[in-house]
């Protein structure tokens, strides 16, 4: 899936808290001319659409500058927002035309109702959930689907295991857990029941020895 989105070049001078006031949220190009890189700006409304469309690293974004006559797909690199308020500071954009690879993260998507949790009782435990991936630009997918209906109690899938597109590489080790069957839980309050609990084979044998719940009738 791509997104469209355009931006403008940066006037040479404006000052970041003057563009914001505006409407405006400062970005960056780079990529598209080696080293070189462009200052740009994005309409407020458009980033604020385009972050709820995109992913930092792995949505592909058909990026168009008017002022530059320059068009192409890029992704975005890094969003810079206020530290502890929702405000867009900052986003760079990253062309990928000219590149034989990326570095990029994934979305994992399990489907698939897992044995082990529907007939065993066990739980599902999600380890990774993102797939850091090296990829060509044509190659980038949306996610990256894993079906764990197959799994017992106590098994688990590891990234060496995975089914990926073509080209698609993982940047974790091929041992590494990606998800896995764990035994339920027992809560405080199960524990503490089980423990009062006793057996038949130790009532028996308490009763053998007389000790049984009823009161001593105070003769000698």
């Amino acid at each position: 899936m791509a997104v469209t989105v355009e931006c403008q070049k940066r006037a040479e001078g404006s000052k970041p808290k003057a563009l914001r006031r505006e409407g405006l949220i400062p970005a960056t190009l780079y990529g598209h001319q080696g080293a070189q890189s462009v200052c740009l700006t994005i309409d407020a409304k458009t980033a604020e659409l385009l972050l709820k469309e995109a992913s930092v690293n792995n949505t592909l974004i058909d990026l168009s500058v008017p002022d530059l006559s320059w068009k192409g797909k890029t992704i975005l690199r890094e969003v810079q927002t206020h530290p502890w308020k929702p405000f867009l500071y900052h986003v760079s954009f990253f062309a990928v035309a000219a590149q034989a690879s990326l570095d990029l993260v994934v979305p994992l998507n399990f489907v698939g109702e897992a044995y082990g949790v529907e007939q065993e009782g066990g739980m599902l435990d999600l380890v990774v959930t993102e797939l850091p991936i090296q990829c060509a630009p044509d190659d980038i997918p949306d996610s990256i689907e894993i079906d764990v209906s197959q799994l017992k109690m106590g098994e688990s899938i590891h990234v060496g295991e995975l089914m990926l597109p073509t080209g698609v590489t993982p940047q974790l080790e091929p041992e590494r857990t990606v998800a896995t069957i764990l035994a339920p839980r027992v809560t405080a309050q199960e524990e503490e029941e089980e423990a009062e609990e006793t057996s038949p084979e130790v009532a028996s044998l308490l009763e053998s020895y007389g000790e049984t719940d009823e009161e001593p009738s105070g003769e000698e």
